[in-house]
C-alpha cells in the first residue's frame, strides 16, 4: 500500500502566504514525480506544480513554488501573495513504481482546503 498524506492549508487573507506539504510512504521502490493540483467547485482538477525525478520543479503560477526533500519523499508548495481566486481544494499526487509492477501508479492525497478571503 502507498499512502499520500497532506498537511497545511486553511484560511488566509489576500496577499498572505501558506505552505502545503505532502509525504508519500509505503511500499514502493521509486518515486517518479510529485505534483500539486487544485480544484474549485464546478471546475476540473488543474495542475499547479510538478517535480519529476531528476528535474527542476515546474510551477504554472509564479507566486507558487514547489520544493522537495527527496530523502523524505516529501514535497512542499509555498504559496505567496495569495488571491481570492486561489481558493480551492489542493491535492497532492505521487507517482511511484512498485516492485513487480510493469507501470507506474499514481496515488492522491486526501486534499486540503485553501480559502483566501477578507
Amino acid at each position: 500500500q502507498v499512502q499520500v498524506v497532506q498537511s497545511g492549508g486553511g484560511l488566509v487573507q489576500p496577499g498572505g502566504s501558506l505552505k502545503l506539504s505532502c509525504t508519500a510512504s509505503g511500499m514502493f521502490d521509486s518515486l517518479m514525480s510529485m505534483a500539486w493540483y487544485r480544484q474549485s467547485p464546478g471546475n476540473e482538477r488543474d495542475l499547479v506544480a510538478v517535480v519529476i525525478s531528476g528535474n527542476k520543479p515546474y510551477s504554472k503560477e509564479g507566486r507558487f513554488t514547489l520544493s522537495e526533500e527527496r530523502a523524505k519523499n516529501t514535497a512542499y508548495l509555498q504559496m505567496n501573495n495569495l488571491k481570492i481566486e486561489d481558493t480551492a481544494a489542493y491535492y497532492c499526487k505521487a507517482t511511484v513504481h512498485r516492485d513487480g509492477d510493469a507501470e507506474y501508479s499514481a496515488y492522491w492525497g486526501q486534499g486540503t482546503q485553501v480559502t483566501v478571503s477578507l
